[in-house]
């Protein structure tokens, strides 16, 4: 699934080359991905048709497109979702779902929503031009210059979750997810299953620190691209799985000290630790009951 650093490429390149265009026609070819728009597809379509794109917008994993009226194009890639700006003339894409033709730019261009699954999807966000209600609840992630660092350690050091779960829960911290979780945990020397409360202010500090500096170091190489699911808008690649320490490195040397990368199976996906640089924490002493004397 396309993190953030993936997500923020296709903002860029949205805001690029998008914002100032007028929206003509949409054409919806799957309903699946305009499921949560209440209108259903053709009310979504009219909604979007004759509007201007004023900029482009993310919080975590979500991008929007705020539009001339105060309403906002909200969407989310989920696990294979492309937004592709493609010339009139391109040819259809194989899972093409949501063609929109745009003017006003420097040139007439489509942009596609393309999802060969269709987890992602669509929908257009009532008076969401500033903040869509419908992502509010998403904490800022640390890239965001209004991220709260001290609130994020004092919440974290009250939760008794392993900080890989802390790490991914979006109501506290957004857009870090697997990859670059178990990447951060590598560069802090922590293991995922480390409880929140296990952690000192320093430690948890540490840590906030390494997901910004992996995150940033992967913005600026383009992403992280495993496959041909993740491209940005002009259908090319990224590059950072090539710096990667722990993610999809079973059984390689850690790049620290040599001992083999292992694999877990962790929330229906993989974690990768390098089981010396990162030691499993010790199981919390559980108390033996004092029995009164008869």
């Amino acid at each position: 699934m396309p993190e953030l650093p993936e997500v923020e490429v296709v903002r860029a390149g949205l805001e690029r080359h998008v914002t100032g265009s007028r929206i003509t026609r949409v054409d919806v070819l799957h309903p699946r991905p305009v499921r949560r728009d209440p209108r259903g597809p053709e009310g979504f379509a009219a909604a979007l048709a004759g509007r201007r794109i004023v900029a482009a917008r993310r919080r975590g994993k979500y991008l929007w497109l705020p539009l001339d009226n105060g309403d906002a194009l909200l969407g989310h890639l989920g696990m294979s979702g492309q937004l592709l700006v493609q010339p009139d003339d391109a040819v259809p894409e194989r899972h093409l779902r949501v063609r929109m033709v745009l003017d006003g730019a420097a040139e007439d261009r489509n942009l596609h929503f393309v999802d060969q699954r269709m987890f992602g999807g669509l929908s257009v966000s009532t008076g969401g031009a500033e903040l869509p209600a419908e992502i509010a609840h998403i904490a800022r992630d640390p890239l965001d210059p209004e991220f709260d660092d001290d609130l994020f350690v004092a919440r974290v050091r009250r939760r008794s979750s392993g900080v890989k779960r802390l790490l991914l829960d979006q109501g506290l911290v957004s857009g870090v997810g697997n990859i670059y979780a178990d990447e951060a945990l590598w560069r802090a020397r922590l293991h995922g299953e480390r409880p929140g409360d296990r952690l000192t202010a320093a430690q948890a500090r540490t840590l906030l620190g390494h997901a910004r500096e992996v995150m940033e170091e992967a913005l600026g190489q383009g992403g992280t691209s495993f496959d041909a699911l993740y491209v940005n808008v002009n259908g090319e690649s990224g590059y950072f799985d090539r710096s990667l320490h722990a993610y999809g490195r079973q059984d390689e040397p850690c790049d620290r000290c040599g001992t083999p990368i292992r694999r877990i199976a962790f929330m229906n996906r993989s974690s990768y630790f390098c089981p010396r640089c990162q030691p499993v924490p010790r199981r919390r002493r559980v108390p033996t009951p004092v029995v009164a004397p008869d």
